[in-house]
C-alpha cells in the first residue's frame, strides 16, 4: 500500500472511531422510531401508506433519504436511467427519490423491489398518493431480474436488515423480513451487496444504510476489492443505534489498489443529509 493509501484508510478509520465515541452506542435490538419532519423535496409522512405487517419510516429510512438529499446534486449530474431500490418497505425511500430527481422527467425510471407482497401493495400506495410512479416487483433482493437488469441500473438504494438476529430468523414472512439481518447483521447484506454489484452500469452507484455492528469499514474494504470506491456520506446516532449511509462507484483504481495492498486503500470522506427516491408496479406474476 502507497504511504498514500495508508493515510487515506488510517483517516477514515479515525473519522469512524472519532464518531464512535462521540455516540452513545447501546447493544443493537429494534429500529429506532423518529418524529423527523422530512421537506418537500421528499415523501410525506402523512401520505406514506401503511400496514401491520410492513416496516414504516424510522430513523434508518430518515438517514438514508437525507443522505441522498446531500448528494442530490450529484444525482441530478449523473442523469440516472433506471433508479432502483431493493427492499422498498413502505414506499418512502423509493418515493422520495423519484420527487427529489422529478425534474429529470421522463427520462427517468424507477423499480423498487420486496419479498413482502404485503410491503409491494403499500409502496404502490405510497406512490400513488404522491402522484409518481415506479414499478414494484415481489421477490427476494432482484431475483428473476439479474439478466434482464444486468449493468442497467444507475442508482440502487439499500436499507437492508442489518440488525443481528438468530439465524433461524432470516427468511420469516412478514414485517420480520424487513430487519433480521442473521449474524453480525450480515447474512442478508452479504447477498445483497453482490446481486446489486451485477445490475449497477458502469456510471453506477449504491447508497446503503448499515449499523455499526455489521462493519461498515468492514464492508468498504469488501466492496474496494470488487473495484467498487467508498464513501461514508452521514454518520448518524440514535437512542438505540449507531447508523452509517455508505455510498459505493466503479473505480478500476480501487479494485488495482486493493489487489496490491491487501485492504481498502480509500473509503474517502463524510457528507451530510439527502432523501430517496420513488417507483412502482406489481408484478402479479412475483411472490
Amino acid at each position: 500500500m502507497s504511504a498514500g493509501d495508508g493515510a487515506a484508510v488510517s483517516a477514515v478509520e479515525g473519522k469512524l472511531a472519532e464518531l464512535s465515541a462521540s455516540c452513545d452506542l447501546r447493544t443493537l435490538p429494534k429500529r429506532g422510531k423518529s418524529a423527523s419532519a422530512r421537506t418537500l423535496n421528499t415523501a410525506q409522512i402523512q401520505l406514506v401508506a401503511g400496514h401491520p405487517e410492513v416496516y414504516e419510516p424510522c430513523d434508518d429510512s430518515f438517514a438514508l433519504v437525507d443522505a441522498l438529499l446531500s448528494d442530490k446534486a450529484q444525482l441530478l449530474t449523473l442523469q440516472p436511467s433506471l433508479c432502483m431500490e431493493v427492499g422498498c418497505g413502505s414506499g418512502y425511500v423509493i418515493t422520495s427519490l423519484a420527487i427529489m430527481l422529478r425534474q429529470l422527467g421522463s427520462g427517468t425510471q424507477y423499480l423498487a423491489t420486496d419479498i413482502n407482497q404485503h410491503a409491494v401493495e403499500t409502496t404502490q400506495a405510497t406512490l400513488e398518493a404522491h402522484g409518481v410512479h415506479a414499478d414494484v416487483i415481489a421477490t427476494d433482493i432482484v431475483s428473476g431480474l439479474e439478466k434482464r437488469l444486468a449493468g442497467m441500473v444507475d442508482v440502487v438504494v439499500v436499507n437492508p436488515p442489518y440488525v443481528p438476529t438468530p439465524e433461524e430468523e432470516i427468511g420469516m414472512k412478514g414485517i420480520a423480513s424487513s430487519w433480521a439481518g442473521g449474524l453480525n447483521g450480515r447474512q442478508v447484506i452479504d447477498r445483497i451487496l453482490p446481486a446489486v454489484r451485477e445490475l449497477l452500469s458502469e456510471k453506477g452507484c449504491l447508497y446503503m444504510i448499515a449499523l455499526e455492528d455489521n462493519d461498515p469499514l468492514g464492508i468498504c474494504h469488501l466492496m474496494n476489492e470488487k473495484g467498487f470506491a467508498s464513501r461514508v456520506l452521514l454518520k448518524r446516532c440514535t437512542d438505540e443505534e449507531s447508523l452509517y449511509v455508505l455510498k459505493f462507484w466503479q473505480d478500476a483504481a480501487a479494485g488495482a489498489n486493493a489487489s496490491q495492498s491487501g485492504r481498502s486503500p480509500r473509503a474517502e470522506s463524510w457528507l451530510s443529509q439527502l432523501p430517496f427516491k420513488s417507483f412502482w408496479h406489481k408484478n402479479a406474476g412475483s411472490s
